[in-house]
């Protein structure tokens, strides 16, 4: 059985102390607003607090615009700095100065204690410790205490707090578009509506958000947030504050003759825990043989579900709610690299991702119009409205596999809960349009007698390989995305014979789909015997090695596009990832050429890149080759792989561990109702024991060097098949 432990970060778990990049690691959220954890005396003009769909757009300014471009930018706002806290001493001398000494996350409950060491330009010291924690249930509250105590000055302090109208903060100017861009100034309103409790009210100029935000100090105070202390005792004073942060839209009002919403810190920290507790319950990993990489991955999961929307309307950044890197804009990654670890750890959570995109279908819609598809749905590349965002079209709209993402995502939903009610009401729709799009995007082409579906013009996951024709990521999931439409048509059928006439489709229309899907083209090199990636691909030089250098690297910020498409250079895994979602399709000879062969042409600029290349050579029995890749997964941003993780985490990496752990090491996939799981276990990894959802049962997987045992945790014996090591076995229920 496995057990849960105790699991903190601190200082000495992370390769960089510079304070932009601890204000990302060291970051608490909850789904609806996330605070980095800046310093609290000298805090960060640029970013403190970021509200997950709270946006501002601006123009888009093109040099030559054309037909159907994205118009607008569309960027997450950066909000006050909660933590900001003004200290000085009784004659009037400031603490301007901090260093951060000592830092706890705890893992288990979401508990943040802080130490620093604040000084005066003359010289005076004292040491501050801030303990913070965010509401999880309680998801508009964050609260902060701060303990002062004496060092080389012990005498009087005076503390102020208050949310602070921001100032206009200089962009700075980078070719970078993994940079936070800046939006301009919201409309901001704040009032002291009692002694201690601050409102600020603000509003977005062009999209007319609006959030109401409420400052209360909870320790007894003079009044306007100020308080003042004694340190002559030597003994440690604690001064408590909370945050109250609306939901967008909403004009939230607190009577301030009230206790300030009765949520002190100590009840945030016991929802807190609460919370994670049950997280864990569900999702615990351990990872023995590596303290670290236990560390890290716990780290991974906890920082995935701090970022996920909860609502149904908001959905996971690229960079979470820890910084505003790519504007806070949603990708493909919450359907392939976030959402299987909510599929299969807490399906209500997945449930509410996937009805984030059905919010945006009548804007999907709206874009494949303007694509000149009269019929059918194409998701935004890059959005937090749902209208396309990317400035870029030959790598943002051109990725239109998006709309075969979505429907896979629904797929494997689908597949894990059987929640039928999901897909009659918003799933099939989703499914259904995005096929419109793929038969009227597609065209028919002869090859002598062999008559193909295409699509051309189109880039795949690899953005250094743009507008080809038939890209085999983008044909493989199109082919998928019409299977999936006439299997969930059937499904719908049997629960409801009337249930498709609400769609407008019939059998016949069922026929169609099945017809394209059997006749999708798929690129096949005869030569080499692997999937090409796209038709012109294999045709291509390859990069040249002097140009391979570490200084050259990522390409996209050293190389004009041009230069990068004319070679044979892929950016992340493209064919590869197809192998890693549809294993049926290959063999074990085909899956080990093709891996050797993209391997030596990927420069894995993405930090989407590594996990799927360790997973697939997990799969094709080469342990340590999987266990490099994923410890550069496991411990990106604890070890600022990608040098920019001042921007914020990167979230679908996270993701991307955890199926690296499960899909790699244990092998775990579903097919055809029967759950797979094979022993890859590399030889640093002692034993590996974690927990995923089934339909409605909890099942542990344990695996040694030697072993595999899966158990039901809680819930019934699952209707699923269980095969281990290529055997079915039958489940037994731990007691």
């Amino acid at each position: 059985m496995l057990t849960l432990r105790d699991y903190h970060l601190t200082l000495h778990d992370v390769a960089d102390h510079q304070p932009e990049y601890l204000e990302t690691i060291f970051s608490l959220a909850n789904g609806h607003f996330g605070v980095r954890a800046n310093d609290p005396i000298t805090g960060n003009p640029i970013t403190g607090t970021l509200i997950n769909g709270f946006y501002e757009t601006a123009p888009i300014t093109y040099g030559e615009a054309g037909i159907g471009y994205a118009t607008q930018h569309q960027t997450i706002l950066n909000l006050p700095d909660f933590r900001h806290i003004h200290v000085a001493t009784a004659t009037g001398h400031d603490f301007t100065n901090s260093e951060r000494t000592a830092v706890d996350l705890d893992l288990t409950t979401g508990a943040l204690v802080e130490h620093y060491t604040l000084q005066t330009l003359q010289g005076e010291t004292i040491t501050m410790i801030m303990k913070s924690t965010i509401g999880q249930t309680q998801t508009e509250f964050w609260a902060a205490s701060y303990s002062f105590m004496a060092a080389n000055y012990a005498g009087g302090l005076v503390i102020s707090k208050s949310i602070a109208v921001p100032a206009e903060a200089e962009a700075i100017a980078s070719a970078d578009p993994r940079k936070t861009r800046m939006a301009g100034l919201p409309i901001c309103e704040t009032e002291f509506m009692g002694r201690n409790l601050q409102r600020y009210h603000v509003k977005t100029r062009q999209t007319k958000q609006a959030v109401t935000i409420y400052l209360g100090m909870l320790t007894p105070g003079d009044g306007l947030l100020r308080q003042t202390v004694d340190l002559s005792d030597r003994v440690a004073h604690d001064l408590t504050y909370e945050v109250y942060v609306g939901a967008i839209g909403k004009q939230n009002t607190i009577d301030p003759a009230a206790p300030f919403m009765a949520n002190s810190l100590s009840v945030l920290l016991a929802d807190s825990r609460d919370f994670w507790q049950d997280v864990w319950n569900r999702s615990e990993v351990t990872v023995s043989g590596n303290d670290e990489l236990d560390l890290a991955i716990h780290y991974n999961l906890f920082q995935l579900n701090q970022a996920a929307g909860r609502d149904g309307r908001t959905n996971i950044a690229a960079k979470g709610l820890s910084g505003s890197g790519y504007e806070g804009h949603y990708f493909w990654d919450t359907e392939m690299y976030m959402l299987p670890y909510f599929i299969y750890t807490n399906q209500q959570m997945a449930r509410q991702l996937l009805l984030y995109r059905y919010q945006t279908l009548p804007k999907a819609r709206q874009r494949a119009r303007a694509l000149g598809v009269a019929q059918g749905a194409l998701f935004a590349w890059r959005t937090i409205n749902g209208e396309e965002a990317s400035a870029y079209f030959p790598a943002g709209t051109a990725q239109y596999h998006i709309d075969a993402d979505v429907a896979y995502a629904v797929g494997k939903y689908y597949e894990i809960t059987r929640d039928i009610d999901f897909i009659e009401q918003c799933g099939f729709e989703m499914v259904l349009e995005t096929a419109h799009f793929w038969e009227e995007f597609g065209s028919w082409h002869q090859e002598g007698t062999d008559s193909r579906f295409e699509f051309h013009t189109v880039t795949g996951p690899d953005e250094y390989t743009a507008l080809v024709n038939n890209n085999y990521y983008t044909n493989r999931l199109a082919k998928h995305n019409f299977e999936l439409v006439a299997y969930l048509a059937k499904e719908i059928l049997k629960d409801d014979p009337q249930g498709l006439d609400k769609f407008g489709i019939g059998r016949a229309d069922l026929d169609v789909f099945e017809n394209l899907a059997e006749h999708v083209y798929l690129p096949y090199s005869e030569d080499l015997h692997i999937n090409e990636q796209d038709d012109s691909f294999l045709s291509k030089p390859r990069w040249p090695v002097d140009r391979s250098t570490p200084e050259n690297f990522p390409l996209l910020l050293h190389y004009h596009p041009l230069t990068i498409y004319r070679y044979q250079v892929a950016k992340q895994a493209d064919t590869l990832l197809a192998d890693y979602l549809f294993p049926e399709d290959l063999t074990d000879d085909q899956l080990k050429r093709e891996y050797h062969y993209y391997e030596g042409v990927t420069t894995h600029d993405s930090s989407l890149s590594r996990s799927i290349f360790s997973i697939l050579a997990a799969r094709m029995g080469d342990p340590e080759k999987a266990y490099h890749y994923f410890m550069d997964t496991a411990q990106m941003d604890l070890v600022n792989l990608q040098k920019n993780t001042a921007d914020g985490l990167h979230l679908a990496n996270l993701g991307g561990s955890w199926l690296a752990l499960v899909a790699g090491f244990s092998g775990f996939y579903v097919q055809d109702e029967v759950v797979h799981f094979t022993n890859h276990l590399p030889k640093e990894i002692h034993r590996l024991t974690y927990r995923m959802k089934i339909a409605a049962s909890v099942l542990e997987i344990d695996l040694t060097a030697t072993s595999t045992n899966v158990t039901v945790i809680s819930g019934p014996i699952p209707t699923y098949g269980v095969s281990v090591n290529g055997h079915l076995i039958s489940l037994e229920k731990v007691s």
